[in-house]
C-alpha cells in the first residue's frame, strides 16, 4: 500500500496538457488498460462501445456546469461561486480576499454581493441582492492549468451533451467525449453529481491519510437505481460517478440524495463500480489515487508513461482511459 502522496507523482511535459478540445467529442484517443493482465491498447473513444458486454449499464453523470465565475466592476476583485445555500446565499472562493472582509459588498454580475461570513478555511458566505445572472454575467470555470479565459466556444465544449441539472464548478470531464450518437448505441442511465471547487485544489498533506476530503451533494433517481441494480456490471464514467456508486452501502442501490466526502484511495475495495472510464488526472491529486485504487497504482503509472510516450492529451479536455 503506498501511503505517501510522493507515490503518486509522476512528470508530464507541459505541451501534453490539452487547453482546447479536439474537433470532434468523440475523436479523442482511449487508452484501454485491462487489469487482470496489465495489457495496454491504444483505440479511439468511438470504439468504446464494442468494450461492453450483455447486462453492462454505462452510468453517467448528468450535472451541469454553471458559470460560476464573477467579476466585480472592480476588476480586480473575481467571486468564484462554490455552492448554492439557499436563496441567494452562496459559498464562494474570492480574490483578494483582503478586499473581501465581513461587511464587505461590491457590484458584480449586475447586482450587489456583502459578505457575510468569513469560513475558517477562507472561503465566504456571500448574499446577493438578487438572484445574480449568470448566464449573461458569468464565465465557464475552466481549470486554472488552462491558463487562459473561457470563450464563446467553451460554453459548449466544457459541458456534455447530456448535461441537465446545474450545479458544478467543474465539468465531469470523462463525459466529454460523448455525443448523441455514442449514446443511442449503448445501454445507460443518469445520475447526478455536482462537482465542487475541491476538485481543483491540492493535496497538501505528505500522506494519503492526512488528506481531508471536500464534500459534494448527489442524487440517485428511481428509475436509475433499478437500472443498476439490474445490471451484470455498472461502467462508470468518470470519477464523480464511481464515488457516488461507492458512497452507497453493499446491497441494492436506492433511490437517494445526500452528500458525500468518499476519499477512494489504495487499498480500496470497489463495491458497485465494475469498469471505469475517465480522464487522465493530475499528478498527486485524488483522482488518480482513485483511479490507481481500481486498477493498482503501478499499473496505472505504467499506463501513464506510456500514454505520456505516445503522447496522449491529459487533463479535462484530453483523451481518455477505459479501465476494464
Amino acid at each position: 500500500m503506498s501511503e505517501k502522496v510522493s507515490d503518486y507523482r509522476y512528470e508530464l511535459p507541459p505541451g501534453l496538457i490539452a487547453s482546447r478540445p479536439a474537433e470532434r467529442r468523440d475523436a479523442s484517443r482511449m487508452l484501454v488498460l485491462h487489469r487482470a493482465t496489465g495489457r495496454i491498447e491504444h483505440r479511439m473513444f468511438r470504439d468504446f462501445p464494442s468494450f461492453l458486454r450483455e447486462g453492462d449499464l454505462v452510468a453517467l453523470n448528468d450535472s451541469r456546469v454553471i458559470k460560476a465565475r464573477l467579476l466585480a466592476t472592480n476588476p480586480d476583485i473575481e467571486v468564484f461561486l462554490l455552492e448554492n445555500l439557499g436563496g441567494t446565499r452562496w459559498k464562494c472562493l474570492v480574490k483578494p480576499g483582503r478586499k473581501m472582509r465581513q461587511g464587505v459588498e461590491v457590484e458584480i454580475a449586475g447586482t450587489s454581493a456583502r459578505v457575510e461570513e468569513v469560513l475558517p478555511g477562507g472561503e465566504r458566505v456571500v448574499v446577493f441582492r438578487e438572484a445574480p445572472d449568470l448566464v449573461r454575467h458569468g464565465h465557464m470555470p475552466l481549470p486554472p492549468y488552462f491558463k487562459r479565459g473561457a470563450d464563446s466556444a467553451d460554453d459548449e465544449r466544457y459541458q456534455t451533451v447530456y448535461a441537465k441539472n446545474p450545479g458544478s464548478v467543474a465539468a465531469p470531464t470523462a463525459g466529454l467525449h460523448f455525443t448523441p450518437e455514442v449514446l443511442a448505441k449503448i445501454p445507460h442511465a443518469f445520475l447526478t453529481l455536482h462537482v465542487g471547487g475541491g476538485t481543483f485544489l491540492p493535496v497538501k498533506s505528505e500522506t494519503v491519510a492526512g488528506h481531508e476530503m471536500h464534500e459534494e451533494t448527489y442524487s440517485i433517481g428511481q428509475e436509475t437505481a433499478a437500472a443498476l441494480n439490474s445490471a451484470k456490471r455498472i461502467v462508470a464514467v468518470g470519477t464523480t460517478v464511481a464515488r457516488v456508486l461507492e458512497s452507497q452501502p453493499p446491497g441494492p442501490i436506492g433511490a437517494v440524495s445526500g452528500r458525500t466526502a468518499i476519499f477512494i484511495h489504495p487499498p480500496y475495495e470497489f463495491r458497485h463500480t465494475g469498469a471505469l472510464l475517465t480522464n487522465f488526472h493530475l499528478p498527486e491529486s485524488t483522482l488518480l489515487m482513485l483511479v490507481s485504487a481500481i486498477a493498482g497504482r503501478e499499473k496505472i503509472l505504467e499506463a501513464y508513461a506510456e500514454a505520456i510516450r505516445e503522447r496522449y492529451r491529459f487533463y479535462s479536455y484530453g483523451d481518455c482511459m477505459l479501465i476494464l
